[in-house]
């Protein structure tokens, strides 16, 4: 027996020693694939870049979807350019000064070549199996047989360029590259620029583009060198025809409406080599794009660069391990790649800010924060906490130089605000997640308050609009009279709601700061929400079925009567309606009342009243669900697919999250089921598969089963590492249920964690099971924080009836004990004395 007991603990041992081994051998970087999303509207950069980096290489396709540059759906190659944004909407960005390669020029003429970007993309032709991405490298084959690869530094990208040694006429390889003034949207204003040495090859230029989704205008330089074969000559070309002979050029925009195409080339003597092009961008000048270049590639080492760029992203990659062990790979795939491109934007364009001199940080591409403050920023809270740290950093400092805080900025403008002024979100969820690491806390506090007290003249693009009415009727009113500021007169409905909530955030703040009479002053206001709740409102479907439910957010004029809106216009289903920021556009922002409805972050407990109580609220977020209102592919429905926590039933949310997942989100290029939005879609994978979901602005992390056996995130400031770890894990996701909890070694019944989990390192382990728990997280003790009382539950386990909300209710408990949960409670915890670590 003894000698039993003895090989049984020594192949325990041995079984742990490997499972050790293989964790620590484990390669975040094999499990990325950055071409998901690369067709189908995902809109992501798939090519090389730096974690927030700058330069961002990637050949360019002329598709109607291009605005992360490359797409794999039949379009053609039309250049590689060096800079990108990844998973916007809009119009396409960046994708400035394209260079553009061809093996010969017919019958060796320069002027047989194909010079503008319409007129080449017939040599761009590829097949989708050529195409090569991994984490710091792109590659991609053209049918003409040149193949081009790419890598970067944070500022320069070095492109290769392999050719056939002969053309397609058989006719000796003597390359030509081209580089021209364009970018991806065709936005180049007038006067740009560019000169070609003729000894050196060194092609240098300025142009003035427009931003993607906002107002102004930015300027650009590049600097491009060559290696790799002899020179042969070198020029300019505009239009459609070039000279050796000519080496400036100055080109307008022409009368058009479409830039005139103008650049310069280079060519070479032989294709004996490959041909590196080493070329940098800077905001500043030229001379600073060449110093980018020469300092950080100084010897056009490919191999070094790609290397040194994959060392850098499996650093940033690797405080999430999850074990790899029962699951299928396209999962591994689906999280890692997820979390792989929420670093790809917002990008670090420190010390290439030509709008103001500062010390501070400055990001840019925050594209925009209505998307991003949902899962995002608050992942890289988690991953990357210094980089969060320097991008609030630097919307303080925007808003010290430029007055306010940003809602969406790129290429050094103001984009265009989607809702609330949600930066207070973001700065909120910093804030009571306890970043410090030289954030000038006053200051940001001073930023949201303006948000919240002063009307920007132009609120298309900062601030909040409509705050003489806000402040004198608790709501923004349909066709409300603006005469202070100016902005798309729409959106009367989810401003408002957005705006309660943004003012809650700041009451956050201003209780950790001590000042009290701000907090009470926030507190008020963020429960104005409630006055555009008309609860006799119905939901009818379009051929006049029921949905069966009534009480539904509705705009109100400025005599307070009552506006309409269809509750399901703007909603998946919806195909008619206009819901963006078109002055057409409705009461609700790209989301319908339907969803919009369950948009009370911070009070969740008063809405479940509102709604009938627990059983009827989840009625109506099944509905939401199932009759396919929702849409994934969008942000406002991440929160949605997690709130049956806050009526007691957790299990509901694993079960809508291993749904949406597989279903929705795959490893193929048209993998996502919108577009990405910096990594807005990527994080709501990486938190869902993780199985902690935050509620953004607050100290809150809803608890589901991971996707994964176990996950381990090592904090990158404290060093300490939280664990999830499972217990009856099967591969088939049957058992999706948590049966029982222990935090630390004891028992857990509460369905939600706070921020020290992370920093603390602190461990979880669930015991999971195929049938929904009739306890765990049940009790209204064990619900998430909410502003307003937990009404309804009786303080035993909610239930689950199937009976629909009809109107407004005081509960449909036994009513014998509410609970008054403060979101304080959780949401400072542990941040009220100097924040949970120093940064």
């Amino acid at each position: 027996m003894a000698r039993l007991l003895l090989a049984a603990c020594w192949s325990a041992l041995v079984v742990n020693i490997l499972a050790e081994d293989a964790y620590e051998s484990f390669d975040p970087l094999a499990y990325v694939d950055p071409l998901i999303g690369a067709s189908n509207g995902g809109n992501v950069f798939p090519g090389a870049s730096l974690p927030y980096g700058m330069a961002k290489a990637v050949a360019d396709t002329n598709s109607g979807s291009n605005q992360g540059g490359f797409t794999l759906d039949g379009a053609s190659v039309t250049g590689f350019s060096m800079m990108h944004d990844s998973g916007t909407g809009g119009s396409p960005s960046l994708g400035n000064f394209a260079l553009f390669a061809y093996t010969n020029c017919p019958g060796g003429e320069i002027n047989r070549c194909a010079f503008p970007k319409k007129a080449r993309a017939k040599s761009g032709r590829f097949t989708n199996t050529s195409v090569s991405a991994k984490p710091g490298t792109f590659g991609i084959t053209l049918d003409n047989g040149i193949r081009a690869e790419m890598t970067t530094t944070h500022h320069t990208s070095l492109f290769s360029f392999t050719f056939p040694s002969v053309d397609a006429d058989q006719e000796p390889a003597q390359p030509l590259i081209l580089q021209d003034l364009t970018d991806l949207s065709d936005s180049r204003q007038d006067n740009a620029t560019v000169r070609v040495d003729p000894d050196t090859g060194r092609i240098t230029g300025s142009a003035r583009f427009l931003p993607s989704f906002g107002t102004g205008s930015y300027v650009l330089h590049f600097c491009t060198d060559f290696r790799g074969a002899e020179i042969a000559d070198a020029g300019i070309f505009a239009d459609s025809r070039a000279s050796a002979e000519v080496h400036r050029l100055t080109v307008s925009r022409s009368i058009n409406g479409y830039p005139l195409p103008g650049g310069a080339f280079v060519r070479f003597n032989s294709a004996a080599e490959p041909i590196l092009a080493r070329t940098a961008t800077s905001f500043i000048s030229v001379e600073r794009a060449c110093e980018h270049a020469e300092r950080e590639i100084p010897d056009f080492d490919f191999a070094a660069v790609s290397e040194a760029a994959t060392d850098l992203w499996r650093e940033k990659m690797s405080p999430i391990r999850v074990s790899p062990d029962k699951v299928d790979g396209s999962m591994l795939t689906n999280f890692y790649s997820g979390i792989y491109r929420t670093m790809v934007n917002p990008q670090n364009y420190t010390g290439e800010n030509p709008l103001w001199a500062s010390d501070e940080p400055y990001f840019d591409s925050f594209y925009c924060l209505w998307d991003l403050f949902r899962s995002q920023l608050p992942l890289l809270t988690i991953t990357d906490p210094n980089a969060v740290t320097d991008m609030v950093r630097s919307l303080i400092d925007t808003y010290r130089h430029t007055g306010w805080l940003p809602d969406c900025r790129m290429t050094l403008n103001k984009g265009y605000t989607q809702g609330g002024s949600n930066a207070d979100v973001v700065l909120a969820d910093a804030y009571v997640k306890g970043l410090r690491g030289g954030i000038n806390w006053d200051d940001g506090y001073a930023a949201v308050v303006k948000d919240a007290e002063v009307e920007p003249f132009d609120w298309c693009c900062e601030g909040r609009g409509g705050l003489d009415s806000w402040k004198a009727l608790g709501y923004i009113p349909v066709q409300d009279f603006d005469f202070k500021g100016f902005g798309t007169m729409t959106r009367s409905i989810s401003r408002t709601l957005e705006y309660a909530y943004n003012d809650f955030c700041i009451s956050q703040m201003a209780a950790g700061l001590n000042k009290t009479t701000d907090k009470e002053k926030y507190l008020g206001s963020s429960g104005n929400w409630e006055n555009l709740f008309k609860e006799e409102q119905a939901s009818e479907w379009w051929n006049g079925t029921d949905t069966g439910f009534t009480g539904f957010f509705q705009p109100r004029y400025l005599n307070k009567t009552w506006g309409y809106q269809d509750p399901l216009n703007c909603s998946n289903l919806d195909a008619t309606s206009v819901c963006s920021l078109q002055n057409t556009g409705r009461e609700t922002f790209e989301s319908s009342i339907w969803e919009y409805g369950f948009f009370v972050p911070h009070d969740q407990a008063s809405l479940i009243t509102l709604y009938g109580g627990p059983s009827s609220f989840i009625s109506r977020l099944d509905y939401l669900h199932d009759s396919a209102i929702t849409y994934i592919g969008n942000e406002p429905a991440f929160l949605t697919v997690f709130q049956y926590h806050y009526a007691g039933r957790p299990g509901l949310s694993a079960k809508r999250a291993h749904f949406y997942i597989p279903h929705f989100f795959s490893v193929a290029p048209d993998g996502l089921p919108g577009n990405d939005d910096s990594g807005a879609m990527g994080s709501f994978v990486a938190f869902s598969m993780m199985g902690l979901f935050p509620n953004p602005g607050q100290n809150v992390y809803l608890i589901t089963p991971p996707f994964f056996e176990a996950v381990n995130i090592t904090h990158p400031v404290t060093g300490r590492t939280a664990r999830i770890r499972t217990v009856g894990f099967d591969a088939g996701y049957e058992a999706i249920y948590v049966q029982s909890a222990t935090l630390d070694g004891e028992v857990y019944t509460k369905s939600w964690v706070d921020h020290s989990f992370f920093t603390e390192g602190r461990e979880l382990v669930l015991t999971l099971g195929k049938e929904e728990s009739s306890t765990w997280g049940r009790k209204v003790e064990d619900l998430p924080p909410s502003l307003g009382e937990y009404q309804g539950f009786g303080g035993r386990s909610s239930g689950g009836g199937s009976e629909r909300g009809r109107g407004r209710a005081s509960g449909n408990g036994s009513g014998n004990g509410t609970l008054k949960r403060t979101v304080m409670e959780g949401l400072l915890h542990r941040a009220e004395s100097g924040g949970l670590f120093g940064l």
